[in-house]
């Protein structure tokens, strides 16, 4: 039941336009109309963290333009709907997309959706229904204080199905200095895969330790009474271009 297999029962998984892709800085276009993208998030939307057996998750209140972002690629707002990571078994790889040959160890999407749609299913049938800001991942000496209120409560949803209260959280804490970015259209990197993504990829990683990659792992994918399955390697592999340009707002 791995990706390879997806377009069996989600035939978009095989589309034109799909997610991830590798970056090759020799083949992106920079875009000098391309502006700065800004976020202003309330931190009273965090609502709660989940692991629902395929990653770890936070869910904001998106029932009106409470956390939003605008600029750069997009036209409008963007609601801030959840925000999860994918990582890998070690420390050399578990980001999605890849940047001329390099893979993370993590990347975390942040999920916003185009109100003008209506709601949210109704904005995974458009092409302009989603924006994810991607931000990598990379292992260094020191934690990153930022990513710290996730993983203190990683203990509270240790297995597949539990969920804990998450509220006053500011997710912009998890941006790098830098603003500079990729963007291409593209898709979910899981089923069904729709094809309604402008991605936000951000150059710069943030850096977390071995130790706090290593609490993402001690997820489990199973449920409470079943036999611990570690949650790792939750990431997709890369898809084929086909002909798509990616901008970038940087020399």
């Amino acid at each position: 039941s791995g990706p390879e297999r997806w377009h069996e029962n989600y035939p978009m998984a095989k589309g034109e336009k799909q997610s991830p892709i590798e970056i090759n800085s020799k083949d992106v276009r920079h875009d000098t109309s391309l502006s700065s993208w800004h976020a202003s998030y309330d931190p009273g939307a965090a609502k709660t963290i989940l692991n629902n057996g395929r990653t770890c998750r936070v869910v904001f209140d998106d029932t009106f333009d409470r956390s939003v972002l605008r600029g750069g690629p997009l036209t409008g707002a963007y609601r801030l709907r959840q925000l999860h990571l994918h990582w890998g078994s070690s420390d050399d790889h578990g980001s999605e997309h890849i940047i001329d040959g390099v893979k993370y160890a993590a990347e975390l999407h942040m999920v916003h959706w185009n109100p003008k749609h209506g709601n949210f299913v109704g904005a995974l049938k458009q092409p302009d229904g989603v924006a994810v800001v991607g931000i990598f991942l990379k292992v260094g000496k020191t934690p990153k204080p930022e990513m710290k209120r996730i993983l203190e409560e990683i203990d509270n949803i240790k297995t597949k199905g539990k969920e804990a209260p998450f509220h006053h959280f500011d997710p912009s804490i998890l941006f790098p200095k830098s603003r500079d970015y990729w963007t291409y259209h593209g898709s979910f990197t899981t089923p069904p895969c729709e094809e309604c993504i402008t991605w936000i990829l951000l150059r710069e990683p943030i850096e977390v330790s071995s130790d706090q990659m290593a609490k993402l792992r001690s997820l489990s994918k199973n449920s409470e009474n079943e036999p611990v399955n570690p949650l790792v390697d939750n990431w997709r592999p890369p898809q084929p271009v086909n002909g798509r340009i990616v901008r970038a707002s940087f020399k």
